[in-house]
Parts: C-alpha cells; sequence; structure tokens
C-alpha cells in the first residue's frame, strides 16, 4: 500500500484567462506536474468572442475544463469572482493538498493568502509585472516569462506567437550578478558545516525569503547553475550532494 506521505500532492489549477497567455499552457503543466498531481483544471473567461481564442486552442489538450462567464457588464469581471468561489468550495472538501493560481492580477492576493490561512500551499504563476502583494501571498510565485512555451519551444500552433513574445521574454532576463546578495542572504540565515552550506538548504531558505527566486530569471535553468556563474561562490560535491560557500576576501 502506497504511504500517504510518498503520494504526489493533488492540485487544483485555476486559471483566470483574461490575465493569462495561452502561450505559457505547455510550460505550465510541466511547472506544475515537478510539483504534484493536477487534479483538477479549470479555466474563466468569456469564451463566447474571439478574445480568447488561443485559450480555446488548446482546451482539450491539457484537458481544461473552461467555465464560461459572460462579460455582461463593463468593468466588472465575473470571471474573477466564479474563480474564487470555486478555489473556496474545493478548499472546503479538504481534498486538495495546493492550489495553482494562473493570473498577473493583484486581486487574487487575498485569496492566496485566505488558501494559505487553511494550512494549503498555494502556487502562484503570473508575468513579471504581477504585484507584490500576490506574489508575497504564495509559497511559491513562478513568472510565466521563464516558462518553456513562452520561451519559444512550445510546438503547439497558437494564435497571435511572434517573434516579438519570445524577445520580450529574453528581455526580461536580468543578469546572474543581480543574485549574488539574495543567495548570500539566505546562506547568511542558515548553519553551516565549516563553512559549508548544502545547496537545497541554500534553495529553501531562498524560496521563503523570495517566493519568486528562480533561476531562470537570472537565465540559468538550475540554481547550482547559477552559482557556478558567480565568482563570489565556491561550489563542492560530495557524490550526489552539492555543498557552497562565500569565496573567502583575500586581505589587500
Amino acid at each position: 500500500m502506497t504511504s500517504e506521505h510518498q503520494r504526489p500532492q493533488r492540485l487544483a489549477i485555476l486559471i483566470d484567462a483574461e490575465n493569462a497567455s495561452p502561450r505559457v499552457a505547455q510550460g505550465l503543466f510541466e511547472e506544475v506536474a515537478a510539483i504534484g498531481e493536477a487534479s483538477v483544471r479549470r479555466i474563466y473567461g468569456d469564451f463566447s468572442g474571439s478574445r480568447l481564442k488561443g485559450w480555446s486552442e488548446v482546451l482539450a489538450i491539457y484537458a481544461i475544463n473552461p467555465r464560461q462567464n459572460f462579460a455582461s457588464t463593463i468593468g466588472k469581471n465575473a470571471s474573477d469572482i466564479a474563480l474564487v468561489i470555486d478555489a473556496m468550495d474545493l478548499l472546503y472538501t479538504g481534498r486538495f493538498d495546493g492550489f495553482c493560481l494562473v493570473s498577473s492580477d493583484s486581486d487574487f492576493a487575498g485569496l492566496a493568502a485566505r488558501i494559505r490561512e487553511q494550512g494549503v500551499d498555494v502556487y502562484g504563476f503570473g508575468e513579471r509585472k504581477t504585484p507584490d502583494g500576490f506574489r508575497k501571498a504564495c509559497k511559491r510565485f513562478i513568472f510565466t516569462e521563464n516558462l518553456t512555451c513562452l520561451a519559444g519551444t512550445c510546438s503547439l500552433p497558437i494564435t497571435g506567437t511572434t517573434d516579438a513574445a519570445m524577445n520580450h521574454s529574453a528581455s526580461l532576463k536580468q543578469p546572474p550578478d543581480a543574485a549574488e546578495p539574495h543567495i548570500r542572504t539566505a546562506m547568511a540565515q542558515l548553519d553551516d558545516t565549516n563553512g559549508w552550506h548544502f545547496l537545497g538548504a541554500v534553495g529553501s531558505r531562498l524560496a521563503v525569503l523570495m517566493p519568486d527566486f528562480d533561476a531562470r530569471t537570472y537565465g540559468c535553468s538550475k540554481l547550482v547553475t547559477l552559482i557556478e556563474k558567480l565568482e563570489a561562490f565556491e561550489i563542492r560535491r560530495d557524490n550526489l550532494k552539492v555543498y557552497v560557500r562565500p569565496k573567502e576576501v583575500v586581505g589587500t
């Protein structure tokens, strides 16, 4: 019998179609698969017109259940309200270990905070323009610019996909040096063994300090790759374990 602790996390994926691009669909579900099982997949918006045609083209591919919400009143977003109601209904079933909220809308900060009050993890997905309040309300926040599909490797024929989207994603990358102070802060909060810190512990501390920290933001696929690019740190490998420490400053 499989232990309760061995099963993958059951996740509810709730997508705000009005504030998320269909270009991220492939990368989104690949990222979610690394976290757990996408047990519920719902998307909210007004699919009666052509504006959300891109999402309509990928719904069947990713088994996403569309929740139609007609935009009957200008300035009122019925989709947001429907998403929040569904999220609370799903939360109170007690069946889910985590929620993935896909939107760049700051209005979902309160929802994320409320879900976490219940002891349930929240993973946010949105563009870099997403306000800090929503980012920090999540256990982890992933920039959609870092997802594979938006970066240009998506094989799906999404309407409106252009080189401009790829160039925009690349332009948002930060130089590796920009990550150095964050990594130093994380190390300073950890115990060490003769000055060495376990890389996994550094990564976990970074996630607590900065829910939106991601090596991909600095042009690297993994944290260890990012640290390797920085001259400020040393790396030691012990079989499969990796340890890091700041380089000693040579006296002048």
